[in-house]
């Protein structure tokens, strides 16, 4: 989740179901057939920085080998993807496999773009309920992700210490924690409340872990979980900077000492190696005791496009389970400090990888965005962050709700 999604209108989803439609693909071959050549696999991503770039290439490259393709690889901005799928729909050059973010799965499979693994026989039994939630619309399971992400809470290990602290659990520890923890220019926490879908997901653990619901919005549940933030910036434990920090924001405050404590996600670790401090980080502390942290799943789905050619349909599916193989998934996963979503490896990576239990641990647990609503989620979340920015800044958190969804 730490790149931006875009919000995809029903629209455009509808021009792109007309485009989709028997559309041909397999390298642009357009055979349509079951007798096309299926040794090149066309494969687009977002993975276009490095050093993601490289290290998905090694991934990729493996399974090529191991399924006996070559690749063709064409990678684009995150913010490029939907619409360069869309493009490549209308002029019928599907790729053979696409990478998605795990909440445009339901809303690329509505459009017929996309082939259930079922007409392949690939086995989805081994993952985590939340990765075939994210990848199943309408019954049918459309995708695989290797590797995943969370949010946890990171924390100066070295502070606490100094303070005589403990990592909190709950929301009362996590307040006393960051009260005392906040001392003259530095905060005792930093999290990302910006109007975005940036500042939903990082709202997401706390409401969800208190019963709340996407499907019941104005819920007594969210607003409590909203209070917390509230209350947590009104007494000056979170800087009012919140609201339009990013978590990559949230992260240099982290970094520079401005923040004791944090939410964020492991894919700011390569950068936290170097701290001037000792870190660490636990799962986000939960309202009360032995109540389960609930976080969002980030990360992306390898799927199969409905590209009319059956030899290289049948291929790609080879290749898309041999990304979520348990070799490719711990590979992955520990290149880029993400979790398998193979619940037979979680504990082993945990324990090859121990500065990732805490989000190995948060996975066991973590829902899709998309689980209940589907392809009406973006809504859901813009009326929550909308909600988040009203509580702080004067609203009642129990009015917030029901005046965002108002617009």
């Amino acid at each position: 989740m730490h790149k931006n999604r875009i919000l995809i209108t029903a629209a455009t989803f509808a021009v792109g179901a007309l485009a989709l439609s028997g559309c041909s693909g397999g390298g642009g071959n357009g055979d349509g057939g079951s007798d096309g050549d299926a040794s090149t696999l066309t494969v687009l991503d977002y993975y276009n920085n490095e050093p993601d770039k490289t290290l998905m290439q090694t991934a990729l490259d493996s399974c090529a080998e191991q399924v006996g393709v070559t690749i063709d690889r064409e990678t684009v901005p995150g913010a490029d993807l939907i619409q360069t799928v869309l493009q490549r729909a209308q002029s019928k050059t599907m790729p053979d496999v696409l990478m998605l973010d795990n909440p445009d799965v339901q809303e690329i499979a509505a459009t017929g773009g996309l082939a259930p693994l079922s007409e392949f026989d690939v086995d989805t039994s081994p993952f985590t309920q939340a990765i075939i939630d994210a990848a199943t619309y309408e019954g049918e399971v459309y995708g695989l992700g290797p590797a995943v992400n969370t949010l946890g809470l990171f924390y100066n290990a070295d502070l606490l210490a100094e303070k005589g602290i403990e990592p909190p659990t709950t929301w009362d520890e996590l307040k006393e924690a960051a009260a005392a923890l906040t001392e003259g220019d530095r905060y005792g926490l930093a999290f990302s409340a910006i109007a975005n879908y940036e500042g939903t997901w990082q709202f997401l653990p706390f409401m969800w872990s208190n019963g709340g619901d996407e499907t019941e919005l104005d819920s007594p549940e969210n607003a409590e979980a909203l209070q917390l933030w509230v209350d947590l910036i009104n007494d000056g434990s979170v800087s009012q900077g919140a609201v339009n920090w990013t978590q990559g924001d949230v992260k240099d405050q982290f970094m520079a000492g401005k923040a004791a404590m944090m939410v964020n996600g492991p894919w700011q670790i390569p950068s936290l190696t170097d701290a001037d401090f000792e870190w660490a980080s636990v799962e986000i502390p939960v309202n009360k005791a032995g109540e389960d942290s609930v976080a969002p799943l980030g990360g992306e789905i390898w799927t199969v496009p409905e590209t009319g050619n059956d030899a290289t349909k049948a291929k790609a599916a080879e290749f898309v389970e041999c990304m979520s193989s348990e070799d490719s998934e711990m590979a992955i996963a520990k290149a880029r400090y993400l979790v398998p979503t193979r619940t037979d490896i979680i504990d082993q990576y945990i324990s090859e990888v121990p500065e990732m239990a805490a989000f190995g641990e948060q996975i066991k647990t973590a829902r899709a965005r998309t689980g209940k609503l589907g392809a009406d989620w973006p809504d859901a979340a813009t009326v929550i962050y909308n909600a988040i920015q009203l509580g702080i800044t004067g609203t009642p958190a129990d009015e917030a709700f029901a005046k965002a969804a108002q617009g």
